[in-house]
């Protein structure tokens, strides 16, 4: 009976059943060959031939599909249908015939499937093909293109930098991009600009947000109002006029749903909706293949098979009705440039079963395939039918208009099922709805807010803002995406925390040098134009052995240029190229490469087993060092003593001041270091810079500090978070710690182990305040006597404070809660709502009637951003 092989033993399972046991089914594993890790793997001198080798892991399974052969003379390769699958297929018809288990008279065909059930796997069956030579010529070009670079790259890299791994003609363009990217967010300066906005009401008495987009006649551009005095101005300017509707303009609008998944863009969607990295994305999807869940998942197509539209369809029309299937069905073309690796789509092989169908036990499987049968079905459903709403409000004179921008949906259509993740998240005004609004009538004035914002630096990479950078560059291929991200990871060249990946200084100093001696082999359009080289190949239009001549001319010159340099010259030219990032001028006009431990040396980059840094070149009489990522290059350090032989410094680096105990080595990158703490109100002060001492160092660096162990089991610890001094303990059958706010910033290093017990048990026994839990009322003092409103005053995290409807009054210092009369409390209120800019409160039965629109009000601005205004009032 015929030998099927396949890659891999889940496969040949769920093909086995299918083909009954007329077939004997094999999983080769995987490659079985590759060129092993030495010099003369490709010969540059005769023609680039290759010399291949059957893994150690891979003969056992070679020499298995050659016992079955001997009993039967046909061999069916089944193995996937792309470049990588097809190579596969030569490499074992190669091996076998180089074993002599392949003969004249074996019959060798080759067979594809896109999806592993019964009627694909037959109908491959029925139409067998040789294997695809233009193929298999792509895949032994870009095999040996990566081996010439990495086998030739790779020992330059541990011969001038000690401490780098490896270069990969892929890999390195990738380490590229983040490393840039981390440059332009540390070259990053924020501007500062402020917006506008009114809280407005209709003669109905509802409410909406419009944005100030005229002022005094002209259009606002986005920096216009610069800081918070021109926008205290604009405030007045809309203060001091009455308000019309000027136009009320609604449009249909519709919204079309996005193409079925391709690889790269399952890995964007994974990435996003689920934190998935490409890897792990890729398992699930091969796992849901293998079991004949969904079609093949390495493909660069969009297009469904004619049949898949119809049952998305009709599955569509069974879940939802009539009302959500097109009157015609969506067709989406490839945009692969090579028609020969534009597979179809990916997607469900069944559109009538969702995930919970399907009973899916393991997570990652389960996520993965609702997402892509959610995308399937809404790409073949109705598009969604909107109303967009853009209402103009302004003076009669003309100096100010204001803009509402709203939408309604009319019709959900595919929205029903899926819509699209954002790599980042956008405020978008269009997404609010606004109430009846009639042109000509007046806009009451309810509150009107001045924001202050600050530019963004452009955000790290995830995996999968990278893999759509990589794809829009033309980099690399979707299959290739998941291995080259783990690589460099794998590396030490980068780190992923909280889902961005971060540079390491390894990662810096490789990407530096590779852009200083091999630039033309790091280019975008150098690596992308190689691609499309390579698409020639694969689909019989080019010789693979001409590209690779190609290349070889100039990369091996390069190489030669590079093999007689010091490791000395290396790192005068890579300090040379990064000196505007390592020795910043300083605020004090001294010489940023002037030692600031001895004061004589001078600074020079400097290179480790575990990365780059920057030390002094008095070593080994002076030891300063510190990270190549630019903390402390502006000058902004001093060593303030010494505590137990280690020296303890003051910093300065991108989130702020901090104390460390000791310096960077390359052997210990993070010693101990914290952050000065912020002023939070009265209670916790602040430590400034200016006032540190070696004795407050020391202290700070005690924390966490543990106070003792709680006798119910399990260690108290105190510390200092983003709301202040707090303490900790989790009992040993707890799910998770109990937190306590301390009151004095000082209690954090003094608290003994009797007053945590007590506060700890105080808040076990009564939960109370968490982040968002209600404020516990101190003293009811009665209704407000022109306005009507309870007035009380509550116990508040920086201390207690007036509350009547939304307005909030901190109590003066002296001023026990106790104490507030309502004279007093009507007082701070009415100081605290003229420094809001809010409007005197409507008569109450009104404000009863819009509680809920109400809400609005309550997410204005903080008035320490109305500074500029107390100053002019």
């Amino acid at each position: 009976m015929p030998v099927v092989v396949v890659e891999s033993p889940a496969k040949a399972k769920t093909i086995n059943k299918y083909l009954g046991s007329d077939y004997t089914v094999l999983a080769s594993y995987g490659h079985v060959r590759d060129l092993p890790p030495k010099d003369g793997s490709v010969d540059t001198e005769n023609g680039f031939d290759m010399k291949w080798e059957v893994g150690a892991d891979s003969r056992k399974h070679v020499a298995a599909i050659a016992e079955a052969l001997k009993t039967d003379d046909a061999l069916i390769l089944a193995t996937d249908p792309d470049r990588e699958g097809e190579a596969i297929s030569w490499h074992l018809k190669e091996a076998l015939t180089k074993r002599r288990s392949i003969k004249k008279t074996t019959d060798v065909k080759r067979v594809t499937f896109n999806a592993i059930t019964k009627a694909a796997v037959t109908e491959a069956m029925a139409n067998p093909r040789d294997i695809d030579v233009p193929l298999v010529d792509a895949y032994l070009a870009r095999r040996a293109l990566d081996y010439l670079v990495g086998f030739n790259l790779s020992p330059v890299l541990w011969r001038k930098l000690p401490g780098a791994r490896s270069a990969g003609r892929v890999q390195s363009v990738c380490l590229r991009l983040i490393v840039e990217r981390e440059m332009e967010i540390e070259a990053f300066r924020a501007r500062e600009y402020w917006s506008v906005k009114a809280l407005l009401s209709t003669p109905r008495g509802q409410e909406y947000e419009a944005r100030l987009t005229v002022l005094a006649g002209t259009k606002l551009d986005r920096y216009d109002l610069e800081n918070g005095t021109q926008a205290e101005l604009a405030v007045q300017a809309i203060t001091s006029r009455d308000l019309t509707v000027q136009s009320v303009e609604a449009k249909p609008a519709s919204r079309n749903p996005s193409a079925p998944f391709m690889t790269s863009t399952l890995q964007q969607e994974a990435s996003r909706k689920f934190g998935m990295g490409a890897r792990q994305t890729m398992n699930a999807a091969q796992r849901l293949y293998e079991a004949g869940h969904i079609t093949y998942m390495r493909t660069d197509g969009i297009d469904m098979a004619p049949e898949a539209v119809q049952e998305a369809r009709a599955a569509i029309k069974d879940r939802y009705g009539d009302d959500y299937v097109p009157a015609n069905p969506r067709i989406y073309k490839n945009k692969a440039k090579n028609a020969q690796e534009a597979h179809e789509c990916i997607r469900p092989t069944d559109m009538s079963k969702d995930a919970a169908n399907l009973k899916i036990s393991e997570a990652d499987q389960r996520k993965l395939y609702d997402l892509i049968w959610k995308r399937t079905l809404a790409c073949q459903m109705e598009s969604a039918r909107l109303e967009r709403t853009t209402v103009d409000v302004g003076s009669a004179d003309g100096q100010v208009v204001l803009r509402a921008n709203g939408q309604v949906v009319l019709f959900d259509g595919f929205m029903r099922v899926y819509e699209e993740g954002r790599d980042d998240a956008v405020v978008d005004d269009d997404d609010k709805r606004l109430p009846q609004i009639m042109q000509g009538e007046k806009a009451a004035k309810k509150a009107i807010t001045p924001d202050q914002h600050f530019t963004q630096p452009p955000p790290r990479y995830t995996e999968a803002t990278l893999v759509k950078r990589m794809e829009e560059l033309g980099i690399g291929r979707p299959s290739t995406y998941a291995s080259i991200i783990t690589t460099i990871q794998d590396r030490e060249y980068v780190r992923k925390e909280q889902n961005r990946l971060i540079p390491e200084d390894k990662g810096r100093i490789v990407t530096i040098f590779l852009l200083n001696f091999f630039k033309r082999y790091v280019e975008y359009d150098f690596t992308a134009a190689l691609e499309d080289e390579l698409d020639h190949v694969s689909a019989g239009e080019g010789d693979y052995k001409d590209v690779l001549a190609r290349f070889w001319q100039h990369f091996s010159a390069a190489i030669s240029e590079t093999s007689d340099l010091r490791i000395t010259e290396v790192l005068d030219v890579l300090d040379a190229a990064l000196a505007p990032q390592l020795y910043p001028p300083r605020d004090d006009g001294s010489d940023p490469r002037v030692c600031p431990k001895c004061g004589l040396g001078q600074l020079h980059l400097k290179t480790s087993r575990t990365g780059g840094f920057v030390g002094c070149g008095n070593y080994p009489e002076c030891t300063y060092t510190r990270p190549i990522a630019g903390e402390g290059a502006e000058g902004d350090e001093r060593v303030l003593g010494e505590d137990a032989g280690e020296e303890i410094w003051l910093k300065s680096g991108r989130f702020g001041p901090y104390v460390q105990r000791g310096e960077p080595t390359p052997e210990n990158k993070k010693p101990p270091r914290a952050s000065l703490p912020k002023a939070k109100g009265d209670f916790l002060p602040g430590w400034s810079p200016d006032d540190m001492t070696l004795e407050k160092a020391v202290t700070l660096l005690t924390l966490p500090r543990p106070v003792g162990m709680h006798p119910d089991g399990g260690e108290v610890k105190a510390n200092l978070g983003r709301f202040g001094p707090y303490i900790m303990h989790q009992l040993p059958d707890d799910a998770k710690p109990t937190y306590v706010n301390l009151k004095e910033f000082l209690e954090v290093f003094e608290i003994g182990m009797n007053r945590a017990v007590e506060l700890l048990a105080e808040k076990r026994a009564n939960p109370g305040r968490g982040r968002g839990a209600a404020a516990k009322a101190l003293k009811e003092i009665g209704e407000h006597p022109q306005d009507g409103g309870m007035i009380s005053v509550m116990e508040g995290r920086y201390g207690p404070y007036v509350k009547w409807d939304k307005v909030n009054a901190t109590l003066p210092k002296d001023v026990e809660p106790d104490a507030v009369t309502m004279e007093m409390a009507v007082a701070l209120i009415a100081e605290k709502a003229t420094k809001k800019g809010t409007k005197k409160k409507a008569p109450a039965k009104k404000a009863a009637a819009k509680k809920a629109p109400a809400k609005k009000t309550a997410t204005k601005k903080p008035a320490a951003k109305k500074k500029p205004a107390a100053k002019e009032a």
